[in-house]
């Protein structure tokens, strides 16, 4: 009977204790993606190797910057396309863009070769402008993550479909929320999925509603 007691009072006292860490380190899986700023992030400027202008609009999409030195981020574009683009091209309103000199044209398509080994690159876009155009668009996220000389970064942000910067408040999360280091696998693979995993669900809850009031 003492053993038995002891279980129950053990089980009593870890139960909560787990729970309260499982709901604390996934909290943004239960509440919007707050809005970081009223800038539309906008990408005036920019067209893919086709010549067709791209959009932050009407998309949810996940912006970083190649500069003028595409294949330096090799990596950081692999680390995205296992945890986050493979898991979510397939919806519609979803895309990856990436930024890059006019110059890098030839490395974007030896990059893509290899990037269609991971995942179909059809919601995978790379656009071509000025230096100065990119620092134009990254001016507009107000990021305290600098680009290198070359124009490019590690750090990738999240834009919704109203082209508006999306990320975490809290201070202490500020690291993963003004901007995601795709160099860290960790941070790809837990802050940043969870964090694309609340903004699709926000947008599909959005649109259910829409459809369910269309039809009254």
């Amino acid at each position: 009977m003492g053993l038995k007691k002891y279980l129950v009072l053990g089980v009593l006292f870890i139960l909560p204790i787990t729970v309260y860490l499982f709901f604390a380190s996934g909290v943004n899986q239960f509440a919007k993606l707050p809005k970081l700023g009223d800038v539309d992030v906008v990408l005036t400027g920019f067209v893919d190797s086709e010549g067709s202008a791209l959009s932050t609009k009407e998309k949810i999409t996940i912006l970083g910057f190649f500069g003028g030195n595409v294949l330096n981020h090799k990596a950081e574009l692999f680390n995205l396309a296992h945890k986050i683009y493979k898991k979510n091209y397939l919806f519609e309103d979803f895309q990856m863009v990436f930024l890059a000199t006019q110059d890098q044209d030839s490395a974007v398509v030896a990059l893509k070769e290899e990037f269609s080994q991971i995942a179909d690159p059809v919601n995978f876009k790379v656009g071509f402008g000025a230096m100065s155009d990119i620092n134009r668009v990254h001016a507009q996220l107000s990021s305290p993550h600098a680009l290198n000389q070359d124009g490019s970064t590690s750090f990738v942000y999240i834009i919704d479909r109203d082209a508006k910067l999306r990320g975490r408040q809290d201070i202490d999360q500020q690291e993963f929320g003004v901007g995601y280091n795709a160099a860290n696998y960790a941070t790809v693979n837990n802050e940043m999925n969870d964090d694309i995993k609340v903004i699709l669900a926000e947008y599909r809850l959005a649109l259910k509603k829409y459809q369910t009031s269309r039809k009254k």
